[in-house]
């Protein structure tokens, strides 16, 4: 009686340590703990042992390096044999195979102790191994869908960039082998959807649920905040502005539906109207809601002048002026680091090609009304190359000084910059002066008799009533400038063009 009572006794207490031990390895399954370094380190606790996890080539994965049989490790790692047990100078080995995802080589689960293996602690090394090869598999998994989820983001990111530089033709084969259709079109909108860097990665993933398959969606390379989507489709545009309204911090500025040639174009009017849309209830803006100076202009006049005025790069290559536009275009827009990132190319390289086409127009880009001037033409001449039979031909001797006296242009200017009226601190005047400076605060202080520190507040407390950004350069300075050289309040940029028959003359515009 007394000894199946001590039997009993022991079968309970073997069954409640191997409830225990059991229990705690399991826990080393949820999510919070699947790591397999503690794993090896709960088994070396738990065995009265050292552990090691090492693969065929002897890196050590976990664990503390053990003296092995090289050759009793290739047999395991490759699989002639799943497990060994032996004594090796009164050491008490287990080595158990480990399955990896393949193309992982095998593992091997070495286990040394100076007691001999009994019942509990060869359960333990089992089991403890089968655990191990669940992490490894999920932890090798969760790799694999990290590095195909990168290869991906980048891939979406080169084809951005090859519509950056008008290469719609590569862009379009890179795109067809995982998004089929997707750039199948003429014409696509860009959207700008602005969060905080930390919840960028996040956003991202919820733009691309928004949009599915029908949108590129890609995570700005220049500004760490934007997320870049590219779609054909008008729904899509709907969805972000759907998700924009129930995400709070987040805001969404859309192009104008332009040429897939002209997706730099669409990138700049995009976070033009990214601008606008932090001051908007709905947190969203489109380019298109606003009403911009060239559309006031009278087309023919506009594209004879834009013609003249970049004609200089026409006896470029083709290749090569279309990619000097186009950084020409993105360069004005934003810094030259900003441009290279969203290019994928160095800063030097858009230094180079800016400096060579800021060359070929024989002009100097430190201008404001320089630059708002060169922005209109590359514009202008964007929209000419989407509509060849604009009539550019028809006004060869059009002048800026023409095109910036129609009356609606003068209307508009009008009312723009008469916004800035109503403030006792002369905004206006401050504005002007800094832009004749080239947008320095400190040179626009010295003519006003005021601190710096005062021009930058004036000017930024300008931005919210003219609803445009000023202190970034790019489109929504650019419409300011031109909205001053129309209303007479600073003289128009002298540049080099040509007059018919007069092949080597400057002309004024």
């Amino acid at each position: 009686m007394a000894g199946r009572e001590d039997g009993t006794r022991q079968c309970t207490t073997g069954a409640g340590e191997h409830a225990d031990w059991a229990a705690e390895l399991l826990d080393h399954l949820r999510p919070a703990g699947r790591d397999v370094r503690r794993v090896v380190t709960w088994l070396a606790s738990a065995a009265h042992a050292a552990v090691s996890l090492q693969d065929g080539t002897g890196r050590l994965l976990a664990g503390t390096r053990a003296r092995l049989d090289e050759d009793l490790v290739a047999d395991i790692t490759c699989g002639r044999i799943a497990s060994a047990a032996l004594e090796d100078r009164g050491r008490h080995l287990r080595l158990v195979r480990v399955e990896r995802v393949h193309p992982a080589p095998a593992a091997v689960l070495a286990v040394a102790r100076e007691a001999p293996f009994d019942r509990r602690a060869s359960d333990i090394v089992t089991h403890t191994a089968q655990v191990v090869e669940l992490l490894l598999a999920g932890h090798e998994s969760t790799a694999a869908g990290r590095r195909l989820r990168r290869a991906t983001s980048d891939l979406r990111l080169a084809i951005l960039q090859l519509l950056m530089v008008e290469d719609t033709v590569s862009a379009r084969r890179v795109a067809a082998g995982l998004w089929p259709g997707l750039l199948d079109t003429e014409a696509a909108c860009v959207y700008v959807v602005e969060s905080s860097p930390e919840e960028r990665d996040h956003l991202a993933e919820e733009c691309l649920s928004a949009t599915g398959e029908r949108a590129l969606v890609v995570r700005c390379p220049a500004m760490d905040g934007h997320v870049i989507v590219l779609t054909p489709e008008e729904a899509a545009g709907q969805e972000l502005r759907s998700l924009v309204g129930r995400l709070p911090g987040v805001f969404l500025g859309g192009s104008a539906r332009q040429n897939l040639a002209r997706t730099a174009t669409a990138y700049g009017q995009a976070v033009s109207a990214l601008a606008v849309a932090r001051f908007r209830p709905d947190k969203a803006a489109v380019y298109a809601e606003r009403t911009h100076p060239e559309r006031l202009m009278d087309p023919a006049a506009l594209h004879g002048w834009t013609a003249r005025l970049l004609s200089p790069l026409d006896a470029l290559p083709h290749h090569t002026r279309a990619e000097l536009l186009a950084t020409t275009r993105l360069g004005l827009e934003f810094t030259a680091v900003n441009t290279a990132k969203i290019l994928g190319v160095s800063r030097n390289t858009v230094r180079a090609r800016m400096d060579r086409v800021e060359s070929l127009l024989r002009t100097d880009f430190t201008d404001l009304t320089v630059r708002a001037t060169v922005h209109l033409a590359l514009n202008a001449q964007a929209a000419l190359a989407q509509h060849p039979d604009g009539g550019a031909a028809q006004s060869g001797a059009a002048c800026l000084t023409g095109l910036l006296a129609g009356p609606a242009l003068r209307t508009w200017a009008g009312d723009l910059l008469g916004r800035l009226e109503p403030d006792s601190r002369n905004l206006r005047r401050t504005l002007r002066t800094w832009i004749a400076v080239g947008g320095n605060a400190e040179r626009a202080a010295q003519r006003l008799g005021v601190h710096a520190q005062t021009v930058r507040e004036h000017v930024r407390s300008a931005e919210p009533v003219l609803e445009r950004q000023l202190l970034a350069a790019g489109s929504d300075l650019y419409e300011v400038v031109l909205a001053h050289l129309a209303a007479g309040d600073l003289d128009e940029p002298l540049l080099c063009g040509t007059k018919p028959g007069h092949p080597d003359s400057p002309v004024h515009g």
